[in-house]
């Protein structure tokens, strides 16, 4: 699923493998509670092997714990401070403050969360077509910038979105 087919005439990005540039700014967005994602590379442009976003992110709460069953996701801190929480191969937890060019990779399986600590800019890479799970549970916005209030999905959509995407949240996980 597309923003394109979320929302009209947003897409921006060239829905097939070819060269393209984006300027600052640019990309496909999407509020997703008080976070902005912007994606700037998707499945669509690389035969589905990987997608490229960003996540502009205020301080909150931590992320519900979750995994993704075929899904490999990384997180570059542009700048700001996160804090990842993950589940290694053996079952113990671990977790990690990441700060401005620190680099965390969660592989497809492994229970993750993480907390922002200070408003940030998350770069991130997964399996392609991951990116689209923000689209389709998120709201399009006209640009990146994490202003306006946030949207908050109702669970049907959180539900969905999750489901397509081979997505499990882990409630009763503790950090």
């Amino acid at each position: 699923m597309s923003i394109e087919y979320l929302a009209g005439n947003h897409r921006s990005l060239p829905g097939s493998p070819q060269p393209y540039f984006l300027a600052a700014g640019e990309g496909e967005h999407a509020k997703l509670f008080a976070d902005t994602f912007t994606v700037l590379l998707s499945g669509d442009e690389t035969d589905g092997q990987f997608g490229m976003f960003t996540n502009r992110c205020a301080v909150g709460d931590i992320i519900p714990t979750h995994s993704h069953a075929d899904t490999h996701e990384t997180f570059y801190i542009v700048e700001g401070l996160v804090r990842l929480f993950v589940e290694l191969p053996d079952g113990e937890k671990t977790n990690r403050l990441l700060g401005q060019g620190d680099f965390g990779f969660v592989p497809a399986g492994a229970a993750h969360a993480y907390r922002v600590e200070k408003p940030s800019l998350i770069l991130g890479a997964a399996t392609g077509g991951f990116e689209r799970f923000f689209q389709q549970m998120g709201m399009p916005v006209a640009s990146a910038a994490n202003d306006g209030e946030p949207y908050v999905p109702p669970y049907p959509r959180m539900q969905a979105a999750a489901e397509a995407h081979n997505m499990r949240f882990i409630p009763d996980a503790r950090w």
